[in-house]
């Protein structure tokens, strides 16, 4: 978390412990840990913007040296997998950062290729190799699929430790399945 000493709680949460009291407050929206927001609010919009400006930074270094060698280094360290813990935390397909990253991620490759990408290039170039594409995907189609496999994923455990609790229904978990029409 932010702190070790922090008093995490939703603002309508009053705090009753004397000891509690004297930490300091800090906003449910801005709690991380291991570097992944924990919820939607200003750690959720300072990763994405975080993300942007290192991915802005890399391509322009990355169009200093040789092509195949900055298309792999985007491929393999700019691109998804520096984003994927946010996608899989969180479900950040409408995040207003999402569709940012995607257009650096095209301008990075259109640096690196030293070409103009029309859209419908640019959807073959984010297509994965195997499939005629470079292998550079967008963000924006992998956003609900990595949400949507990590709470799927972590399911049962989360049910285990939760076993004794009455939780309610995951909104997020919720809205997700909602949008592709996953039922219980």
């Amino acid at each position: 978390m932010n702190n070790n000493n922090n008093n995490v709680s939703h603002d309508g949460f009053t705090v009753t412990g004397s000891l509690l009291q004297s930490f300091p407050r800090t906003c449910i929206g801005d709690v991380t840990l291991l570097v992944a927001p924990l919820f939607p609010g200003p750690s959720l919009d300072k990763a994405w913007s975080d993300r942007c400006a290192e991915l802005s930074r890399a391509s322009c270094r990355l169009s200093q040296i040789g092509a195949q060698e900055a298309l792999i280094l985007l491929w393999g360290s700019f691109s998804a997998p520096e984003v994927l813990h946010l996608l899989r935390c969180l479900p950040s397909v409408s995040h207003s950062a999402l569709p940012e990253f995607d257009k650096l991620l095209k301008l990075a490759v259109k640096r690196i290729t030293n070409s103009s990408l029309t859209d419908t290039e640019w959807l073959q170039a984010s297509l994965p190799i195997k499939d005629g594409g470079l292998g550079v995907r967008r963000m924006s189609s992998l956003a609900l699929p990595a949400f949507l496999a990590s709470a799927a994923g972590t399911a049962l455990l989360q049910a285990e430790i939760l076993a004794d609790c009455n939780v309610p229904e995951d909104p997020y978990w919720k809205d997700s399945t909602a949008v592709v029409g996953i039922r219980k």
